[in-house]
């Protein structure tokens, strides 16, 4: 790699907010923490008291025409979830943002995170929220998922829903 590239590469790490055709804007407050693989952008977001724990709001982008389905992801982030020993019921809508077809899922339970051969060991963290968000963007779908304590992510839905609109093509 030429030694002039890596400046480069670097400041659109630091300050790119769009992926897949579309850009967005990250609400005031949520702290961001870059990319990494398949994560277009990481967010922390604070704890509301009384929790603890900071919420994370990540937006992934797989390529084009990967990471699956709408139905697929809603059923995999059902399945990192427990309510009574079950996957909870999900509230699923469809709506239409600035010209982008939108899934939004909200759902409570037990967090017991993402699964699969590169997961670390699940800690089973009772009393969480995610609101997610499938977007239907030109280079392909992006996966917002915004999961923490329920009372934070509750304390940040508005925020969720302004981030989640404000969600546009290039």
């Amino acid at each position: 790699m030429r030694t002039w590239a890596l400046p480069l590469l670097c400041t659109v790490c630091l300050f790119a907010e769009s992926a897949a055709g579309v850009r967005w804007t990250a609400p005031a407050g949520w702290k961001s923490e870059g990319t990494r693989p398949m994560r277009a952008a990481s967010y922390a977001v604070p704890a509301t008291q009384p929790d603890t724990e900071n919420g994370e709001c990540v937006v992934y982008f797989f390529g084009a025409g990967q990471g699956g389905g709408i139905e697929a992801n809603i059923e995999r982030w059902k399945g990192q979830f427990q309510s009574a020993g079950k996957p909870p019921a999900a509230k699923v809508n469809k709506k239409t943002v600035n010209t982008l077809a939108v899934t939004t899922v909200d759902m409570s339970g037990t967090y017991t995170g993402m699964g699969g051969p590169m997961a670390v060991q699940k800690t089973a963290r009772p009393g969480y929220r995610l609101l997610g968000a499938i977007i239907e963007a030109p280079g392909g779908n992006l996966f917002v998922k915004f999961t923490g304590p329920a009372k934070t992510v509750g304390a940040n839905q508005q925020r969720f829903e302004q981030f989640v609109a404000s969600f546009r093509k290039n």
